[in-house]
């Protein structure tokens, strides 16, 4: 079997690319970073290291080889000839390898019948529709109707947590890559165009929106509260923050307000999330991942975005008649965070107002804008952490006795 993994970094060679090596592929990579790619086609394989507080343990993944993402029909014709294939480029890559995609499709449909399933590994809400609507504005009218018969766009749940990668990671080979043991990849079952391929832990779910929204809502969520939290403490590593009792508190609250939304609208048993969480918080005090506050935390204006983390575990919580205190607090360090970020802006509550309005469009007077302004204002006025997680208690008590 061969397959393609469009993207060789963190997620593709730490993580999809080894569960497809696993599953006895050829593993086919495609991406722009030159070193990369040469250091791939030579080598023909690479190690990956499992990293844990008690120590490591690595293997090597082969074989591999590369494509240079600029040549198109190199790449237009791995695509027509593999039997898998998986994106793992990030959010805003997408569009920009649109036109290869495109180009070995209408390959594929020229010198083949058999079906192509691509595995979307992206942090985004609704990747298959933004990535099928990307494809198909570069496919003609006849291409896009053997599309539609034959392309399966399948959703991924990527809960491997890869860090960037430090010289002292790589250890003396550019290849290398340090991630943790983790290693389920669930999937839409019902993506799938034709016989679902039999791949290393990979695990089909229908109905797969609600392992979409667990991750996005519970795992990325919380992880960037850590993050933002951390910044506020000026600590530089997640296993730094989490490791505050105040952080790990308003993170672990946080992820238990997504987890209660979860449960009320999927009919899932709170335990279950419960448990996953517990797993989470573990895996976030993994000290030999050094993963950054700054890395984790990076891109706020798109983790601020209305379906984005934040803001949409916050309006899916309201839309259950669950409180998010904890996680304002998360979303008003992401606004602080983000106003660092931008040289126009200032720390006041005119700016934060100017985020939560256009970035988050959310409309300033609402109760979820208010809970976060509230958090907001507290930061500005130097109250600590502590202060905000009993500020959220309050809340939170409030609201049992309203239901009591």
């Amino acid at each position: 079997m061969k397959a393609v993994m469009y993207g060789a970094g963190n997620i593709g060679r730490g993580f999809i690319g080894m569960l497809f090596s696993a599953s006895g592929c050829e593993v086919i990579f495609v991406d722009v970073a030159e070193k990369v790619v040469k250091e791939l086609q030579e080598k023909k394989q690479y190690p990956l290291r499992y990293v844990a507080s008690q120590g490591h343990q690595d293997m090597m993944i082969k074989p591999v080889t590369a494509i240079n993402g600029n040549d198109m029909e190199m790449t237009a014709n791995a695509i027509a000839e593999c039997d898998i294939m998986a994106t793992a480029v990030g959010p805003r890559i997408l569009k920009l390898i649109a036109p290869n995609l495109a180009a070995g499709i209408r390959r594929r449909m020229q010198t083949s019948s058999k079906n192509l399933n691509i595995i979307i590994c992206e942090n985004l809400m609704d990747a298959d529709r933004v990535l099928e609507r990307m494809v198909k504005a570069e496919l003609t009218k006849e291409e896009i109707e053997w599309f539609d018969g034959h392309v399966g766009l399948v959703e991924a749940s990527i809960g491997r947590m890869v860090p960037i990668q430090t010289e002292e990671m790589k250890d003396g080979d550019p290849l290398r890559v340090c991630v943790e043991s983790y290693g389920f990849l669930p999937v839409d079952g019902a993506a799938f165009k034709g016989e679902v391929p039999d791949i290393k832990n990979m695990i089909p779910f229908e109905p797969f929106d609600f392992f979409i929204k667990r991750k996005l809502y519970v795992h990325n969520m919380g992880h960037a509260v850590c993050a933002y939290l951390g910044d506020v403490l000026e600590l530089e590593y997640i296993y730094q923050s989490i490791d505050r009792d105040e952080i790990y508190i308003i993170v672990k609250n946080a992820m238990e307000e997504s987890a209660a939304a979860l449960s009320s609208e999927y009919g899932v048993p709170l335990e279950n999330i419960m448990k996953h969480i517990m797993d989470l918080l573990y895996r976030f005090a993994n000290t030999a991942l050094k993963d950054t506050c700054r890395r984790v935390g990076r891109d706020p204006e798109r983790k601020l975005s209305p379906k984005d983390r934040l803001i949409g575990a916050a309006c899916l919580a309201m839309d259950q008649n669950v409180v998010p205190a904890y996680i304002a607090i998360g979303v008003a360090a992401g606004v602080r965070r983000y106003i660092d970020e931008t040289a126009s802006m200032q720390q006041n509550i005119v700016c934060a107002e100017d985020v939560l309005r256009n970035v988050s469009e959310l409309e300033i007077g609402s109760r979820l804008s208010k809970l976060i302004l509230d958090m907001y204002q507290m930061m500005l006025e130097g109250r600590g952490l502590g202060e905000l997680r009993r500020a959220a208690d309050g809340i939170k008590a409030a609201c049992s006795e309203n239901v009591v």
